[in-house]
Parts: C-alpha cells; structure tokens; sequence
C-alpha cells in the first residue's frame, strides 16, 4: 500500500502579477480614451477577483482594435475573460522563464500545504506517495538524456476519471503544477517535473471499457498499453495498428501523437483515434466526438464552468460590445457554427491541454497472412532509394524498415546474429496469401534495379516474430554495445522524395564523428532516428552528440522536414519550433494554451519556447 508522509514537502506557486487576458498593460500606442474603457469593464467589475493576488486598483491602457475580428484562436482565449473574471498570471516571456525554471517561485506556506496533502488525502486515501524514491524515479526519464532539476512533490495513483477531476480541481485551485505520466518510454522530457508539483501517474487506470467488434473499436483507459491491448483483441481477430516502443501505454502514445512501423499502412495516433475523455485544467471533463467513424462536425466549441455552459458565439458578443468592430465581421461570426476538432487538437497535445481519462481506437482485422523480407545494400542511400520506388510503386506494404551498418553490427552483438554488417532493408507484406507474395516478388524486383542483394523472406510465424524483435529491441542492442552509455535519439522526418539525400548527408557527418552512431529509420513515411552514443561523464562528448543533433535537425528543415516525426516536442525539441513553424503559430499554440489552462499548471515548460510571448 502507499502512504503519505507526514515530512513536509513544499510546491511551486504560480503567484505572479496578475491582469484581465485580453487587456494590455501600458505598451498601446493608441488608447481608447478613460471613458470608453470605463464603460467595457463596468459588466465585469462587481465580481470580486477569484485568482491570487489581484487587488482591483491596478490601472490599465486598452489597446484600440482594428475593424476586422482577430482570428479565432485569439477569439478563443477572450473566452478567458468573459467566463472566468479572475486575475490571471502575465503571458509574456519574462514571467514564464521564472517560472519555468524555478528561480523565482512562491512556496506555499505551511498551512496551506496541510491543506493540499489533506485533499488529495481525502481524495486517493492510500493512492499517492511523497517517498523520495518513487518522486525520484518519476522526475528522471528512463530512457532519455534530457534532465531536471526538480522532481515532483507528489505521486498520485488515480482509479477512475473521478479521481482525476477531483486532482486537478485541487491542483488548480492551489496553483500546482501538474505532470501526467504514462509508461515513462517518452524520450524528450515529457515527464520532467520542472516545477516540482503533482506527478499523475496513469498506469492504475488500464481498464478496458467496451469492445465492439463489428464496429471494429475499442474504448479503454488510459493506463494500458497497446501490447498488452492487442494481446486482449487476438483472439477475437483485432489488432490495433500503432506500434510504438515495448511499454508504452494508450495515453501517452495518445499525447504524443506517436506512430511506428506500421504508420506507412495505417497511419499514425491521429488517424486512429476516434474520440477522447479529457479533463482540462480547471477540473471539465470534455468528451471530444461521438463514436461514429468520421464526422464533419467536430466537437462544438464549449466552454463550460460549474455554473454555466456558454457558446463561444455569446463569449464573441460580448467580446465584441467591450471592443466594437464591423457590422460585417459581427454578422460573420453570429452565423457561424464554431466548430473544431478537439480530438486532433488534444492529441499530441502532450498533457499541456489535459489529461486524457478514456480512449475510443479504430482497430483493424488481423491480416490472413504476412510476408517479411530482408535485403541488403551498398550504402544508405541504394536503401533509401529503394524504399522512395517501393512506395511510388502502388505497393501496399506494411512495414519498410531500414538500418545502416553500424546497427546491423549492434543486433549482432545483442542476439549472438550473423546477419551481413551492410545497409538493410526490412519489409512486411500483408492480405491475403497470393497478395503477400505478389507484393514480395514485386519488391524483389525493385531491389534487383538498385544495387540491392541477398532478398530472403520468411513466412513460418516465429520466424516473423524473432525478425521484428531484433528489429524493436535495437535501441537496446546499441546500449549492449556500450553499456555505460547514454543515447541522444534523433527523430527528423522529410518529404519521402527528400529522404535518401537527408540520410546520405547525416551519414556522412556521423560516419567522421568520434562517437558511436547508428541509424534506423521507418522508411516508408520519411522519418529516420539516429542513436547517438556518448559517455554522460565527458562533457565534450555530450557537446559533439549536440552538434551532430543540430546538424541533422537543420538539414531536414531545410528540405522542408520536421525536427520530430513521432517522438513530440516535450523539452528537448522546443528550441527548434520557431524555425521550424514560425513565430505566429507558436503564440497561436500559447493562446489556445493559455484559454485552456489560465493558471499554466498543465504540464508547464513542454512545447511552448518560454520565450513566446502574447
């Protein structure tokens, strides 16, 4: 059983100057006069402050606006002022980067702390933790070299969605952090607890809820993982497609917006999600879409408290009274349904929106028969290129793996193999028995025009099996290879046309490193990982795996690439968002963030560069 201590640990405050969101303070260079603005706050200044530290006498400058309505991520976080007329924290970089990285947060003072462990205590009853190990453990990643210096305060275990509400209602209301925790296989700080805080971890929460089998879907938990899932629809002739790293569970595969192997056929988490249970930061539990396979309308667009349910078209009405624009624009927005897509907004979202308490997947019918097939090549590129004419060929492969040299050696040593140290390609063919064969005499073909050699395929069960064992396992083949070493995982995905150059030139820069460096990439869809080894204990070694990071992310987004293509965001990958999206959609991200989490305590410093300002 766990248990709480009674040793008194402290939480990170989110307790810094605080105004109406959709105001500005002092930097307009054209304000409405006294008057005016006396007149668009006078609805909303009865209610006393609901949030901490507002005094109601700070003196404010509004900010004229154009006739045209701002866009409709902007709209959304007026929401935030019409809705909940508390004081909110400053969105602006300065403030966040305090926070964020813990040097100049508020402690919360003795007696409310007794508080705060009271009702989770009340809550959880022996479901939650604040021994050191377990915080230790949950505040440093299992399988990445990204660090913090904090780890969370507190470990919760919840049970059902209740409990989860229940959590982040008190969360919120004390202003702590909170950091959902899933099978901890992330690989870019996901997990860290920069702020200390509430570690929510999911794995009690493994349910499976409904299966549906000739709708061919499954509503689950959060909590279980997809291996562990698949094992459970076997029998009855399902599968769910996604096959990321072993452990990982529904929730976090969810929240990263993960794919695998498979993704070249089926598609990644967001194809095939059909709709989520979230709970928001203020404690709403959302229900993102029906159960029907597709849908035109999306999720309407509510903002709901415990009180009321307001559409966001009476939100924009009022908005609009306070700030008056075009008779046009008003009409435009009275007649338009506001309707968005919640599922695909929550996933990938990373924990930064809410956390997800139930899952609804799309499954797909085991296949009657499969083929695998190994080849090997020349150079990376001979594979690459083969694995581009696969795909423009029509054929519907399952898998198209490739793997260099130097991790064809690492399997090696792992599994006591023999298997040619060159570049490999590794496929799948799946349908019916003559469609697998004639998709494998296909290929064979295509791999006889370019330079390829020695195509086997293999058919018997567990033959299958060991190959794509070898196959999944070989982040762990290259750490047999240096056991005292950590791994920099690369995670860069280009255009599939770009992805022979993007490899041939990564390789090159690699191959002249000092360091250990293999690559492994689904290339079906454009993406590649690069393992690079390095001793933790010699700095110069960490400093060349970030060069050579740098140096593969800016090449493929100067192919027009992406600087993660399963992995998300999490810490690691933040710095590389403004050159890879622009600074307009990262304040349109830290607007939709800031509607959807005013007190900033979901997930806090993942995905948002603290320097984004709105």
């Amino acid at each position: 059983m766990r248990f709480v201590s009674t040793a008194k640990y402290r939480f990170c405050s989110f307790s810094s100057s605080n105004h109406f969101l959709g105001f500005l303070r002092s930097s307009s260079s054209s304000p409405v006069s006294a008057s005016a603005a006396t007149a668009a706050l006078s609805s909303h200044s009865s209610s006393p402050s609901g949030g901490g530290g507002g005094n109601g006498n700070q003196h404010w400058r509004f900010m004229s606006w154009p006739s045209a309505l701002l866009p409709i991520a902007f709209a959304a976080s007026a929401s935030y002022f019409y809705l909940d007329q508390r004081h909110s924290p400053a969105h602006c970089d300065s403030v966040l980067d305090h926070r964020y990285g813990g040097m100049e947060t508020t402690n919360i003072r003795e007696e409310v702390y007794e508080v705060f462990i009271d009702e989770l205590r009340n809550i959880l009853q022996n479901d939650m933790t604040v021994d050191y190990d377990e915080r230790y453990f949950h505040g440093k990643p299992q399988n990445s070299f990204h660090k913090s210096a904090n780890v969370p305060d507190v470990v919760v275990y919840p049970r059902s969605q209740d409990d989860v509400q229940k959590i982040i209602i008190a969360c919120n209301k004390y202003k702590v952090p909170i950091v959902p925790y899933g099978g901890a296989t992330s690989i870019e700080g996901h997990t860290l607890a920069t702020n200390g805080g509430v570690c929510i971890d999911m794995s009690m929460m493994k349910e499976i809820k409904a299966l549906h089998i000739e709708d061919m879907d499954v509503v689950v938990e959060p909590g279980i993982g997809w291996m562990e899932l698949n094992e459970y629809l076997k029998p009855y002739g399902l599968f769910f497609p996604l096959d990321p790293g072993p452990g990982a569970t529904i929730g976090g595969m969810c929240a990263t917006r993960c794919s695998g192997s498979l993704a070249v056929r089926y598609g990644t988490m967001r194809d095939n999600v059909i709709n989520l249970q979230v709970v928001l930061g203020n404690g709403d539990v959302v229900k993102t879409a029906a159960r029907a396979r597709k849908s035109a309308a999306g999720s309407t667009f509510f903002w709901s408290c415990t009180i009321r349910q307001i559409s966001i078209k009476v939100i924009l009405e009022k908005y609009i009274q306070a700030f008056p624009v075009s008779g046009d624009a008003v009409n435009t927005f009275k007649h338009t349904p506001f309707r968005y897509d919640l599922t695909r907004l929550m996933i990938g979202s990373e924990g930064t929106l809410g956390v997800i308490t139930e899952v609804t997947l799309r499954l797909q019918r085991l296949p009657q028969h499969s083929v695998v097939a190994m080849c090997n090549f020349p150079t990376v590129k001979d594979a690459a290129d083969v694995s581009i004419a696969t795909m423009l060929s029509g054929i519907q492969v399952s898998r198209v793996e490739l793997l260099d040299e130097v991790m064809m050696h690492a399997i090696n040593i792992a599994n006591g193999k023999k298997l040619p140290e060159v570049p490999t390609l590794m496929f799948e063919f799946a349908g019916t028995e003559a469609q697998a064969r004639e998709q494998t005499l296909l290929v064979q073909k295509i791999v006889s025009e370019h330079n390829g050699s020695d195509f086997v395929y293999v058919e018997d069960p567990e033959a299958k099996i060991e190959l794509w064992k070898i196959r999944k396992e070989a982040l762990w083949a290259c750490f047999a290879m240096a056991p005292n070493f950590e791994a920099m995982i690369t995670d860069v995905c280009v255009p599939l046309s770009k992805l022979a150059d993007c490899i041939s030139k990564s390789k090159q820069i690699l191959d002249a490193s000092s360091l250990l460096c293999t690559v492994i990439a689904h290339a079906g869809d454009g993406n590649f990982h690069t393992l690079i080894l390095f001793d933790p204990e010699q700095e110069e070694q960490k400093r060349e795996a970030e060069r050579l990071n740098h140096f593969m992310v800016h090449t493929a987004l100067s192919m027009e690439g992406t600087c993660t293509g399963e992995h998300g965001v999490g810490t690691g990958k933040m710095k590389y968002l403004e050159e890879e999206l622009g600074m307009a959609a990262l304040q349109t991200m830290k607007r939709i963030k800031t509607a959807l989490d005013p007190n900033s305590i979901m997930n806090p410093g993942k995905i948002i560069p603290p320097h984004v300002c709105i």
